[in-house]
């Protein structure tokens, strides 16, 4: 059975009012195997869809190829926004070699709100996938009933938001499960209602286009701006 390890630490953890929090990457990159054009960095696979996604929403040039440079750019960008990475599985075990979240067995959790405690900046995880079975909000899910933390709904429409309260320092931290930045979650999106909408208008658009639209806020604005009066 392959033991599939995260490859990567936690970015900007220290800084960050924002934390992206998803699952591993696919094993390739605990492998050391990288296909040209992936970049050596968290959610780099040149199959994934997040760093397009930023880099529309930030009007940058990034560059996608295994260089440093690339990597930099990455980096720079999470630095100047605010943005932390921390993805909540450590490590897993897989019969099949791939990047199926629902191939992963015996999982091993980073503890997030440890992560929080000690990090008092951060005050929003913007999860990449939502709560189907081994995506990052399913196993947040995990860890706040392991430690008896109740998480409250705040908006039940996609994407879902949700907060809860730290144990220690009382903090209230909020949630938001964004669509997965994967070819894999395009059928899903197909099926919104507001993704129909948007074609409907706008005929030319397409999933990505329909991503972009629903990260920018979470990612941009100050989070009074996008979070529901009641909350």
């Amino acid at each position: 059975m392959f033991h599939h390890t995260h490859p990567y630490k936690p970015f900007n953890i220290e800084n960050a009012t924002k934390l992206i929090v998803g699952t591993l990457p696919p094993p390739r990159f605990t492998n050391g195997e990288l296909k040209p054009g992936d970049v050596n960095f968290s959610y780099g696979s040149i199959d994934g869809q997040l760093w397009p996604i930023l880099n529309s929403i930030f009007d940058k040039n990034l560059v996608f190829e295994t260089t440093q440079q690339a990597i930099e750019q990455r980096q720079t960008l999470l630095i100047k926004n605010s943005i932390g990475i921390c993805d909540i599985v450590a490590s897993a075990k897989r019969e099949k070699i791939d990047a199926s979240d629902l191939g992963m067995q015996e999982v091993t959790f980073r503890d997030l709100i440890a992560v929080l405690e000690n990090y008092p900046k951060t005050d929003t995880l913007l999860f990449t996938g939502g709560n189907s079975k081994n995506g990052p909000e399913y196993f947040f899910r995990k860890l706040l009933k392991e430690q008896k933390i109740k998480l409250d709904v705040i908006s039940g429409s996609v994407p879902r938001i949700h907060r809860f309260q730290l144990p220690i320092s009382k903090r209230i931290v909020h949630t938001v499960s964004l669509t997965a930045p994967s070819g894999a979650a395009n059928r899903a999106v197909g099926s919104l209602i507001a993704y129909k909408e948007m074609k409907a208008s706008f005929p030319n658009k397409n999933t990505i286009d329909f991503r972009i639209e629903q990260y920018r806020p979470y990612f941009t604005q100050q989070k009074s701006d996008w979070l529901p009066n009641r909350s």
